[in-house]
């Protein structure tokens, strides 16, 4: 019955629409106009969190120490390293292996240029995170004075790793030290970081020589099959002194998303301009359908002198609303995904289109306009016959 009421049904708001195209094509440009807003919004604000996050998530670990004074992956400050002997004494903890951390300055191979980079020095017998480039290059950073580079590091690298792929040698300098490529991993650059080295301990060591073997940056500590994570952290916690805390590695995650949530103000920029991009959708949105709705005042008397009923009438504004919020959504989603795509390559940032986002921008969009519609149509419920004739 429903389905066919709509069969017969006029549809009068596209109709409406359709009459004039230059306004149809205007109102589709500020509905994706605003939807890129909000679209570019959410994925930067969701390409920081990961891109900050992404080394966290690859440590292949279940708990992570870190210093009680620490603030984030860049800077963690240090901690003793026989915190990670007295970790071994917890029931459930079956390893611990250190991982130093430092910023550093680097000439660009190719063009000499310098540049700030993140060296993490691991050892090299065990496998520290789950990429399998870096595991299947172990053995080649036991060398001395030899890295990993991140082939997604921000900027142009291409010559570099086009060279190492050919497996020519690869040498730059890094405080008065030649150091070689000797391969490549993908992990990608942040906002605080343009990349990632990976060495071995013992280089990371002569790359500091101000650094202490004893004092380490993070602790990777893995559980006995069987023991549980969280049970484990409040045994760490419990046990071992008050300059070093345990957390999983989900809260470490969470940790470094702590911070940037607390002490960069992003999160509270970014959600402020997709606000401002939902008002202004609405506004954009309601000066068409109010448009609309005065250009055809003298028709919808008309109807009403026909015995139309305003639901009929405020049914066709709806309509239009919800017409435009489903063409305007389209083209708004293909310039996103180009200017996504553009910000991949150019800002090394990893910024993706996805399945929530696509459901919660075209949310805010058909909600957008029926707000639009919703004001836009005071003039229609006051409109009437007599007064217009």
């Amino acid at each position: 019955m429903i389905l066919q009421q709509l069969r017969r049904r006029t549809p009068l708001g596209w109709i409406q629409l359709r009459h004039n195209k230059t306004r149809l094509l205007v109102s589709i440009g500020g509905i994706a106009f605003a939807d890129i807003l909000m679209f570019m919004q959410l994925g930067i604000l969701n390409g920081l969190y990961d891109s900050n996050t992404a080394p966290h998530r690859q440590l292949q670990t279940d708990i992570v120490l870190v210093s009680t004074q620490a603030r984030q992956l860049t800077n963690l400050l240090s901690f003793p390293r026989r915190r990670l002997y007295q970790a071994m004494d917890v029931p459930g903890v079956a390893s611990a292996q250190a991982l130093y951390i430092n910023f550093i300055d680097w000439k660009h191979p190719e063009t000499r240029q310098k540049t700030a980079m993140l060296v993490v020095g691991v050892n090299p017998d065990t496998k520290a995170f789950d990429l399998p480039a870096v595991n299947q290059s172990l053995d080649k950073i036991k060398l001395p004075d030899t890295v990993l580079f991140d082939r997604a590091a921000r900027g142009n690298y291409q010559w570099v790793i086009d060279q190492v792929e050919q497996k020519r040698t690869v040498t730059t300098e890094i405080e008065r030290r030649t150091i070689t490529i000797a391969g490549l991993f993908e992990l990608g650059a942040s906002f605080t970081t343009d990349g990632i080295l990976l060495t071995s301990d013992q280089s990371f060591l002569r790359l500091f020589p101000s650094r202490q073997a004893g004092q380490v940056s993070l602790g990777l500590v893995q559980v006995q099959p069987g023991s549980d994570p969280e049970a484990v952290v409040e045994d760490l916690n419990a046990y071992l002194p008050q300059d070093v805390k345990a957390m999983t590695k989900q809260g470490f995650v969470d940790f470094e998303k702590a911070y940037i949530d607390q002490n960069q103000p992003i999160a509270f920029v970014f959600g402020l301009a997709t606000t401002i991009g939902f008002i202004v959708g609405i506004v954009i949105v309601y000066q068409i359908l109010s448009t609309d709705v005065n250009d055809h005042l003298a028709e919808y008397a008309t109807f009403k002198a026909m015995g139309y009923r305003d639901r009929y009438l405020l049914g066709a504004i709806f309509e239009e609303a919800l017409i435009l919020a489903a063409i305007g959504f389209i083209p708004g989603v293909g310039v996103s995904l180009g200017l996504y795509s553009l910000l991949r390559q150019v800002g090394a940032l990893p910024i993706y289109m996805l399945l929530l986002r696509l459901v919660l921008v075209f949310t805010l969009t058909v909600v957008m306009c029926s707000l639009s519609g919703i004001v836009a149509t005071r003039q229609l419920r006051s409109a009437d016959p007599a007064d217009i004739f």
